[in-house]
């Protein structure tokens, strides 16, 4: 006779807890952790929308305020130095107001930089604006995957986690169809309603996020254990797999599992103070390791040339051969919908095939469309006052696919996998560094593609990112384990971080309070 489902599934929960793994989320509570990761994620809208609208901006921006080429670089690469700011500020913002008011923040910050953007009157007000813009872009940048990390269960930790990267690409594509349709205004109009319209999707997000519950690791970290437990009753599938989910924790913030007090007082290491000397100071080895490896994806995700690609793209089709500002613009849309499209598979296979096939797949797709591409520039710049169709066809295929396959792999792994192999107390300060490499890599790119092409030549430039790629692949193949289905207190283990070092390293001893609560003091 078969059993009650109620007693079977009682027995694998049991099962579960015994082996150390979470119980299987139910639908109903992966649809919370699923809207929470939403509404995290929307702030990355906000870098993707500004790297859009800046492509087809500019050409305005450059007649209507007579920029030369040196100026116009650094328009367009500068946000990414200032939102240095913003990411180093983010991680210890983060440990001390918490993840979700950072947020809040962060959305703020943009509101008020798109509004001085959207009316500035010269060039140096211009810049102000993309500075206050730049430092909400960098908050942005660093909260949302940490955040989305920590509310996610293991078993769909890459699906919700890639959700950052999905919302930049919206945002590039919302910066391309705003372009396209502002594009008939007047030069001093245009450019203006293209940057000014960023200011609204912040106001949406800010109020939304308000509705989210806090992160359940940074509520532990502050001793709210009572909270935390509320929250992960609505993100696990469970109240076996909260409470197992809850122990996890408590132990990788150094709270005793004997300590049950719905509140414990932390007098130290709360609010991510020592947290740089750890990481960069005397850092344990595996630390070293994670740090390198995190600092490392980033450089190579910047560096293989998606900036200059997805900014420049209107140059690139001009070059291409394609001289109309309409057809330009045009085709620069298309790339925003092929760039969307595919980080849409990524989410789909994350947590089906793992991040290593993925990314190694990506990266590979990636030196070839470089290549291709190289090819093509170059053949057509060889044959100027020609039209070398095949070339042309070449050129405009090659950015297809580099986006398609940058999209699959290295743009939403970057996120995923930095987010997810810090240990709880360095994570957020941790991944801030990540952000900020990040940050400066698309910077030195974006202010130096003009130069750079006119230099050694537009299709030597792909080549030259083509390069890069290889070596990121090398990078990739030797250095990382798979992180698929692990919990985020066991993806650390992979890089030889044992817990009880890193433990030892913030340790917290439990003192009795007088008022019936625990204090936890160094």
């Amino acid at each position: 006779m078969e059993r009650p489902k109620s007693d079977a599934n009682t027995e694998l929960n049991s099962n579960l807890k015994e082996q150390g793994a979470p119980a299987p989320a139910k639908k109903g509570k992966f649809g919370y952790a699923f809207g929470c990761a939403i509404l995290a994620s929307m702030t990355s809208i906000l870098l993707g929308y500004d790297i859009g609208v800046m492509s087809g901006a500019a050409k305005y921006i450059k007649k209507d305020l007579k920029l030369s080429d040196v100026e116009v670089e650094v328009l367009l690469g500068i946000l990414n130095l200032y939102s240095l700011v913003g990411s180093f500020a983010a991680g210890r913002t983060s440990d001390w107001i918490g993840r979700r008011y950072t947020i809040v923040f962060a959305a703020s910050i943009f509101f008020v930089g798109a509004l001085l953007m959207g009316f500035a009157m010269n060039y140096a007000f211009l810049m102000f604006g993309r500075l206050i813009a730049g430092i909400g872009v960098g908050y942005a940048l660093m909260i949302a995957p940490v955040y989305t990390a920590e509310v996610s269960p293991a078993s769909a930790r890459g699906f919700l986690t890639s959700f950052p990267e999905v919302f930049i690409n919206l945002g590039i594509l919302l910066g391309y169809v705003s372009n396209f349709a502002f594009s008939h205004l007047s030069y001093n109009l245009s450019w203006r309603f293209m940057l000014g319209v960023g200011a609204f999707p912040s106001i949406l997000l800010g109020i939304l996020v308000l509705f989210m519950p806090e992160s359940p690791r940074w509520l532990i970290l502050q001793g709210r254990l009572a909270d935390a437990r509320v929250v992960l009753n609505k993100i696990s599938g469970s109240p076996e797999e909260a409470e197992l989910r809850l122990a996890d924790i408590k132990k990788a913030a150094g709270i005793p599992e004997s300590c049950n007090d719905d509140v414990v007082t932390i007098t130290k290491q709360s609010h991510g103070e020592g947290i740089w000397k750890e990481l960069l100071l005397r850092p344990l080895p595996a630390v070293r390791r994670i740090l390198l490896t995190a600092v490392g994806f980033h450089f190579f995700q910047q560096a293989s040339g998606i900036d200059s690609v997805v900014l420049y793209s209107p140059t690139i089709f001009e070059k291409a051969g394609i001289h109309s500002d309409n057809a330009q613009l045009g085709t620069t849309v298309a790339v925003g919908f092929t760039k969307t499209l595919f980080i849409l598979v990524a989410t789909v296979f994350l947590d089906r095939v793992g991040r290593r096939p993925l990314l190694l797949s990506s990266v590979g797709g990636m030196i070839v469309s470089l290549a291709s591409l190289g090819l093509g520039l170059t053949v057509i710049n060889q044959h100027e006052g020609e039209t070398i169709e095949w070339a042309v066809a070449l050129s405009i295929a090659s950015v297809l696919f580099y986006v398609a396959f940058f999209s699959i792999g290295l743009g939403p792994i970057t996120w995923v996998y930095t987010s997810e192999i810090f240990p709880l107390r360095l994570r957020a300060q941790g991944a801030s560094i990540g952000v900020a490499v990040n940050r400066v890599t698309s910077g030195v790119l974006t202010m130096t593609f003009i130069s750079l092409y006119k230099a050694i030549t537009i299709g030597g430039s792909f080549f030259l990112y083509g390069g890069i790629a290889a070596a990121a692949l090398v990078f990739f193949y030797t250095c990382l384990p798979e992180t698929r289905g692990k919990t985020l207190e066991e993806t650390c283990k992979l890089f030889g971080l044992n817990t009880d070092e890193i433990e030892e390293e913030g340790e917290l001893q439990m003192v009795k309070g007088t008022e019936g609560g625990t204090k936890v003091a160094k």
